[in-house]
C-alpha cells in the first residue's frame, strides 16, 4: 500500500518512518521530496564537490555524478520505499542511474547517480527538491530487513568515488568530432566502392569486346 500525505505524517509521528530533517512542506499527495545534500562527486571535477559550500552542483554535458541526499531516512521492517528523479530535472535532461528501491530496515542517506544527457550545463542548487520518495506499507514485516553495504551511510563511499573516477566523459564537441569523422570515413568508403564498381564495369566491357573480336 502506498502511503498518502496524511499516512506519511502519521508514520513519522509514530516513529515507524524517520526522516531527518523532516519538514511538512516536503510532503506531496503520495510521496516525500528529498533535497540536494552537502556532498557529491562528478566525473568532470574528477573528485568530491562540497555542494553546501559551493551552493550548487554543476553537471557538464555528458557528466556523471553521485549526489548525497540531505535527509537521513530510516524505515522499519514493515515499510519500503521507491524513489525517482523529480520531473522538473528529468525535463532538463538529467537521468537518475541508481536505485530505485529502499529496503525495509534501511537507515542512512541515499546516494544517487545522475547523468547529464544534454548539450548544456545543468546546476542543482543545494537543498533544492530533486528526488521524490514513494513510501509503501508492507502486508507483514520483512523477515530479513536490510543490513547490507550501504546501511548507515551518510557520505560518499570509496565505491562511489571509484565509480565516478573510472567514468570516461566525452564532451559534446568530442561527440560531434567523432561523428563528423565517422561520416567522412563513410563518405570516403562510398566513393571508393563507386570507383571500384566503375573500374569493374569497364573491365567487363573490355572483356566483352575482346571476346566478340575473336
Amino acid at each position: 500500500m502506498i502511503l498518502t500525505d496524511s499516512m506519511i505524517e502519521a508514520a513519522v509521528s509514530d516513529g515507524s518512518i524517520k526522516i531527518d530533517p523532516f519538514e511538512v512542506k516536503q510532503i506531496q499527495p503520495a510521496s516525500y521530496d528529498l533535497r540536494v545534500g552537502p556532498l557529491a562527486a562528478a566525473s568532470s571535477s574528477r573528485g568530491k564537490v562540497d555542494v553546501k559550500e559551493k551552493g550548487f552542483l554543476q553537471l557538464e554535458p555528458g557528466d556523471f555524478a553521485i549526489l548525497v541526499c540531505e535527509e537521513i531516512i530510516t524505515l522499519d521492517n514493515q515499510h519500503t520505499g521507491r524513489f525517482g528523479l523529480r520531473s522538473k530535472w528529468a525535463r532538463k535532461g538529467l537521468v537518475a542511474t541508481t536505485g530505485p528501491q529502499v529496503d525495509p530496515g534501511f537507515t542512512g542517506r541515499l546516494n544517487v547517480g545522475l547523468t547529464n544527457l544534454t548539450s548544456r550545463s545543468v546546476a542543482l542548487p543545494h537543498l533544492d527538491d530533486f528526488l521524490t520518495l514513494e513510501l509503501h506499507h508492507l502486508s507483514e514485516p520483512a523477515k530479513h530487513p536490510y543490513s547490507g553495504t550501504y546501511q548507515g551511510q551518510s557520505a560518499l563511499s570509496t565505491e562511489d568515488l571509484e565509480a565516478v573516477l573510472e567514468r570516461e566523459v566525452m564532451s559534446l564537441s568530442e561527440m560531434n568530432t567523432t561523428l563528423r569523422s565517422l561520416s567522412a570515413n563513410v563518405g570516403s568508403l562510398e566513393k571508393t566502392v563507386a570507383s571500384m564498381r566503375w573500374i569493374l564495369g569497364v573491365g567487363i566491357a573490355i572483356i566483352g569486346i575482346i571476346a566478340a573480336l575473336k
